[in-house]
């Protein structure tokens, strides 16, 4: 068997990233608007790129090495040229599994041998409510996971009120698997972690999710995190089906967290791993010259001094002496310094209103 990554162009321009194990199969899905998220309100849809890997994990990480991509990157690589892709790539600060990069083809001749270990699996077992399966799948995709998996969900699947929750994590509802039992679920995993904060009558290792997530980044194959339903958490035997416990250190008075509150601490000590984006560094302007600093301070004793501000006069070396300090406190900049110089002009009256 062979899987896929594709990627779609929707009628308002924009592009859809998935992987499957039946790639004529899922563009006729997408094509009858039979998939719930993204491409559902997009049609028609076109194939525009397409590759093959030998296992899963090999399509998965290509499909989110994808995502991460900008526009015109991935136009580049549905346009076949490399020479582009690799200047991007050198250019560009995109999001993604750079460590997937070896995945995608640059000769035709196929896939290179990589060992990527596959983000883990979360594993949503008998989840209550839509809204409930909606928001924890915005918070795997906030920290670029995509593999969700539900078992025997209460209400069925897909469900209406997921979507709306979901905030624009289509892309994970739309690829969500549903199990009959946590056994299935897991079944192609080879690490199993079950998240509770009550004690379950098994012997496990406990771990927080830090040193959990180092385990799933370095260990090979593909790790599942279980999480319970709302009201009750996993059941005993739930829990017996994994290898450690992660739990986190919680109020002892009031140790309920909601199920996207407890996906999200997971999912983001995964990402610390990963290379996703954060706002960049803004460089700050350098502090001003002491002159400047002097002509402001100067600028307000004198308009203190002519509105009678310092009194009574034996406390005015130490007003003034307070005013300094809370001056030169901040790193004040040179525009910092102008406005508020025009801000005591304008007390003095020598700006005159605009208008």
């Amino acid at each position: 068997m062979s899987f896929h990554t594709y990627m779609l162009r929707c009628p308002d321009g924009s592009y859809y990233v998935g992987h499957t194990d039946n790639l004529e199969q899922r563009v006729a899905a997408h094509r009858a608007r039979q998939l719930p998220g993204y491409t559902q309100a997009r049609r028609p849809v076109e194939l525009v790129w397409s590759e093959a890997f030998a296992t899963r994990e090999e399509a998965l990480a290509a499909e989110q090495q994808l995502k991460g991509w900008r526009r015109e990157k991935k136009e580049a690589l549905i346009g076949g040229d490399w020479a582009r892709v690799s200047n991007l790539a050198r250019k560009s600060f995109d999001t993604g599994l750079r460590q997937a990069q070896p995945l995608l083809r640059t000769n035709g001749e196929g896939a290179t041998e990589t060992s990527v270990t596959p983000p883990p699996a979360i594993v949503l077992v008998r989840p209550q409510l839509g809204e409930n399966i909606g928001k924890a799948a915005r918070a795997m995709l906030n920290f670029g996971l995509t593999d969700l998996r539900l078992v025997a969900p209460r209400d069925g699947w897909p469900n209406p009120q997921a979507g709306p929750a979901a905030s624009g994590a289509d892309v994970v509802l739309a690829q969500a698997q549903v199990f009959e039992s946590v056994a299935d679920a897991v079944a192609d995993c080879a690490h199993v972690y079950a998240t509770t904060v009550r004690k379950r009558g098994v012997t496990k290792p406990v771990e927080t999710p830090e040193a959990a997530a180092g385990e799933m980044r370095a260990g090979p194959g593909r790790s599942a995190i279980l999480f319970g339903p709302e009201r009750s958490g996993l059941e005993t035997d739930d829990v017996a089906l994994a290898r450690t416990i992660i739990t986190v250190p919680i109020n002892p008075e009031f140790g309920s967290l909601n199920l996207a509150q407890a996906v999200i601490l997971v999912a983001y000590e995964w990402s610390k791993g990963q290379a996703l984006e954060s706002p960049p560094a803004v460089d700050l302007e350098p502090p001003a010259p002491q002159a400047e600093l002097e002509g402001l301070i100067g600028q307000l004793d004198a308009l203190l001094e002519r509105s009678g501000f310092y009194y009574p006069p034996d406390r005015v070396p130490a007003t003034r002496r307070t005013l300094r300090s809370l001056l030169t406190k901040p790193g004040w900049s040179s525009q910092e310094l102008r406005t508020l110089r025009g801000v005591l002009s304008a007390l003095e009256g020598k700006k005159r209103p605009r208008g």
